[in-house]
């Protein structure tokens, strides 16, 4: 890969690629992708402290007249905004007689239960006491320590990002019948990303992964995004996992240089026949340091629909992977 140097950055970020090599020609990866080596990375990140919080969904979700209202990891929970504005939350099912507080409407910072009338504005209250609730702005999460069962954080394990005022954001949902950790390996394996996506990335190099002995806990990644025929957009990208539901892309050279995009595995609970899901809630944060991005920003309503397609034709492929994965894990059949 030949990253946009500084002094070119006002021009074009495209380039052409000189002879494109029909899917099945390039060369294999599979030695690379050693299952090992992505197994460990696994078992470090799911050993890493999460402080028990759970992304519920996208800042945006957050609206003035309802909740919202997940199942995470088999608990009904409901997040709203207060009177004040700060986001408050707790479980979703009534303590009067069980109703699901999902379904009931908020009135000037309170949700009122639309079964008898019962009034929350996020304190303790005929039984109902609140869970602590945080939204960094593009994200909100609930800490249930009572699931997770780790030593309680203040706040989220978030790893660095763009400042929000100059980037353009958008966070996709997509569910799967699987566990976390699926999810988590797909996206601590990027060797598959040209062999599997190959409308998406091509001339894909992984330059660095980890082996468990340093800090440096990364995969380093050479790959270009494909914009159109033969015209790319060459970046390197680092991968991380800050904690042990997370695993995050950070642009270090190339155009979007400093821009995000963080993937979250949120499990739900099992579905009517015990299989468990888990909700994918991937954002993107994506900033230039180009004059014209500003205009990007001011589109980003139409331009938001345009990403989460984006993201959803990628996980549509990688949620596929990740339920056969959990299939194969769940009947002993997993290699290795």
């Amino acid at each position: 890969m030949n990253p946009v140097p500084p002094g070119r950055r006002g021009r074009l970020p495209l380039s052409l690629r000189r002879r494109p090599v029909p899917w099945e020609r390039p060369r294999p990866t599979w030695r690379e992708a050693r299952p090992a080596v992505i197994a460990q990375a696994l078992k470090r990140a799911l050993a890493r402290p999460s402080g028990n919080w759970y992304v519920v969904g996208a800042s945006r979700a957050l609206r003035a007249d309802r909740p919202l209202a997940r199942t995470v990891a088999g608990q009904e929970v409901v997040v709203w905004r207060g009177a004040d504005g700060r986001p408050v939350g707790g479980p979703g099912i009534c303590p009067h007689l069980g109703a699901p507080l999902r379904d009931s409407p908020v009135r000037c910072g309170t949700l009122v239960c639309h079964w008898h009338g019962l009034a929350l504005d996020g304190g303790p209250s005929a039984g109902w006491s609140p869970l602590p609730v945080h939204d960094d702005g593009v994200l909100v999460w609930v800490r249930l320590d009572e699931a997770g069962g780790e030593a309680p954080l203040d706040a989220p394990v978030v790893a660095p990002r763009p400042e929000r005022a100059r980037a353009l954001t958008a966070v996709y949902t997509g569910l799967g019948v699987c566990e976390t950790e699926d999810v988590m390996a797909n996206r601590l394996d990027p060797w598959h990303g040209a062999w599997f996506h190959p409308y998406s990335f091509v001339d894909l190099t992984v330059v660095g992964s980890p082996d468990g002995a340093g800090a440096d806990d990364a995969f380093t990644v050479d790959v270009s995004f494909k914009v159109a025929g033969r015209l790319v957009v060459p970046v390197r990208a680092v991968f991380t996992a800050p904690e042990p539901r997370t695993v995050v892309m950070h642009i270090t050279e190339g155009e979007g240089r400093g821009s995000v995009v963080e993937t979250h595995a949120t499990p739900l609970g099992p579905d009517e026949r015990g299989r468990p899901r888990t909700a994918v809630v991937e954002a993107v944060m994506a900033a230039s340091d180009r004059p014209g991005f500003a205009v990007a920003r001011r589109a980003a309503p139409l331009l938001r629909p345009l990403v989460r397609a984006a993201a959803g034709r990628l996980w549509r492929d990688d949620l596929a992977y990740a339920e056969r994965r959990w299939r194969l894990r769940s009947t002993g059949r997993f290699p290795g």
